[in-house]
């Protein structure tokens, strides 16, 4: 399968963590922007609305993608930086606060139209609690499922894909799992709501990558995004993909071309250390690879997995790995 592949762009500057503020240099976003087209095989790019474009640079910004050959595939709304949406963005107890959070992404969704962009990536990662008796899970639910379907509703020519992650920066997560979240994007009634796979975020709740694509396309083809790291499975370390796993990115490939995936396969990594293009070209590198084997046995792996012989399999993989 031809995919296509795009990256983070906030993923090439200065990377920090909560004990450092950054272990590089930052690069500004032209410069970030210069590096990305060089990395083979990306086409796309992700930009962080107010990070990387704002309505004073939709102009620039638009320029300088037609430059350098690349598309603006999503735009992630800044959700999570905003000491205001501490307690939550959509789903703040202060209504002041979700009103705040709406009109920001209403400003991300107008930039996004004027780029061209057909998708919002919606992490809303303030949005769940940190301890017991002090959620109501049943009204922030509510108020964060009723946010999506009105940005849903008034922006209909563009596609909100809804990422989750188990935790992080909350110790719980209302977009926790691929099921809870496909169940809010059911509950909006919105046929322009799914969801964004992050395999690290699903490697670390525990998921099967593979079962989870399957479960977004039997919800009726709610997979809008994929986001591409690898893990160790206790956090989300954003790493290399193909440094920890292997066998778990050929069968989600697989399963991305069996259910006629038509998205982008974009890189979403830490390189808090290491040269972040070399790091970020690697991760794509080996996707690249990991399709090769699929693609040139496609019809043995669809034999295998009939057949349900861990043994067979695993000579299998261990040959086409080799």
């Amino acid at each position: 399968m031809n995919f296509k592949y795009s990256i983070v762009l906030g993923n090439l500057g200065n990377t920090r963590d909560r004990f450092c503020s950054g272990y590089k240099n930052q690069v500004n976003t032209i410069e970030m922007l210069k590096q990305a087209a060089e990395i083979p095989h990306v086409t796309g790019i992700e930009l962080i609305g107010t990070w990387d474009i704002r309505p004073d640079n939709v102009t620039e910004m638009k320029r300088v993608l037609g430059d350098y050959g690349i598309k603006c595939v999503s735009i992630i709304p800044d959700l999570f930086s905003n000491k205001d949406f501490g307690k939550g963005s959509f789903s703040n107890k202060n209504s002041a606060i979700r009103i705040k959070a709406i009109d920001s992404t209403r400003q991300t969704c107008d930039v996004a139209e004027s780029l061209g962009c057909e998708l919002i990536n919606i992490w809303p990662g303030q949005d769940g609690y940190d301890y017991m008796l002090t959620a109501d899970y049943d009204n922030e639910r509510q108020w964060l499922c009723d946010a999506i379907r009105g940005l849903a509703d008034t922006y209909k020519e563009i596609k909100f894909a809804l990422e989750y992650k188990p935790k992080e920066p909350r110790t719980h997560s209302y977009l926790a799992r691929t099921a809870d979240t496909l169940l809010l994007a059911k509950e909006t009634g919105c046929n322009n709501v799914g969801i964004t796979i992050d395999t690290g975020h699903a490697l670390m709740g525990g998921e099967t990558i593979a079962e989870s694509i399957v479960l977004a396309n039997r919800t009726g083809k709610k997979l809008f995004h994929m986001h591409f790291n690898d893990n160790f499975g206790a956090w989300d370390d954003d790493m290399i993909v193909g440094t920890v796993h292997s066998i778990a990115y050929i069968e989600a490939l697989y399963w991305l071309d069996r259910t006629q995936y038509d998205g982008w396969l974009s890189m979403d990594q830490y390189p808090y250390r290491e040269n972040a293009a070399g790091a970020i070209g690697e991760s794509v590198e080996w996707l690249v690879k990991f399709d090769t084997i699929v693609q040139a046995n496609r019809d043995k792996i669809h034999e295998l997995i009939n057949l349900g012989d861990a043994v067979k399999t695993s000579q299998f993989l261990r040959g086409a790995i080799a």
